[in-house]
């Protein structure tokens, strides 16, 4: 290939990307609105303005678009909470900020947050196992916060880590059935339930004494 193929091809590919992405995000809102099994392709392909045929040079089936729908809106969290890690702070910090940006995507990503919680049981199980592999990774992280604050004394020492991950997650996750219904905003709801969560897991002056006694 020429260089002037290969320059002409690099917009295509970017027009191409961009196009998959307005997909992408018109298979959310439609999944997120009427239900796996109440979605067709042809709705997608109606809020798009296209024909039903054009999206299936994008995906091969809806089983796919699902797939790309769940994974991308997994990917968010993912990275968001990654970069929690790796920054600075203590492990009740970054708990919190864990917890508060678990909840955020409910403001501007509901589509993606609602299709994961509420539709990816209907994946096939390849598909299933490729998304469940993501969702590890973000429980993994909570698991690790919570890990270290044991250790150095800021949570309880009488924590399951793995359970008291699942649990606060389950928490933020249920956030979605309930906020539109309140008249607090979503930043007040994260803030009140990381509140709620790190005053069940922080550790009690006096045994946090005892932790410092024994190192």
């Amino acid at each position: 290939m020429s260089e002037g193929s290969e320059a002409k091809a690099r917009p295509a590919r970017k027009t191409v990307g961009k196009r998959r992405a307005k997909i992408v995000d018109a298979a959310a809102r439609v999944f997120a609105e009427r239900g796996y099994h109440g979605a067709s392709t042809q709705d997608i392909a109606d809020l798009l303005g296209m024909r039903q045929a054009s999206l299936y040079y994008y995906f091969a089936s809806k089983e796919a678009a699902l797939e790309e729908v769940c994974a991308r809106g997994t990917s968010g969290f993912i990275e968001r909470a990654e970069e929690i890690l790796k920054g600075g702070g203590t492990a009740e910090e970054k708990l919190r900020a864990l917890l508060i940006a678990h909840v955020a995507p409910l403001g501007d990503r509901a589509d993606y947050m609602l299709t994961f919680l509420n539709e990816r049981k209907w994946l096939p199980q390849e598909s299933r196992r490729r998304i469940g592999r993501m969702s590890r990774r973000l429980e993994a992280i909570f698991e690790r916060v919570i890990r270290e604050g044991m250790r150095n004394g800021e949570f309880r020492n009488d924590l399951n880590p793995r359970l008291t991950a699942l649990g606060l997650l389950s928490m933020m996750n249920g956030v979605s059935l309930w906020h539109d219904r309140e008249s607090a905003d979503l930043d007040r709801i994260a803030a009140t339930l990381a509140e709620l969560a790190l005053k069940g897991s922080l550790a009690a002056p006096a045994d946090a004494g005892a932790d410092s006694e024994k190192n």
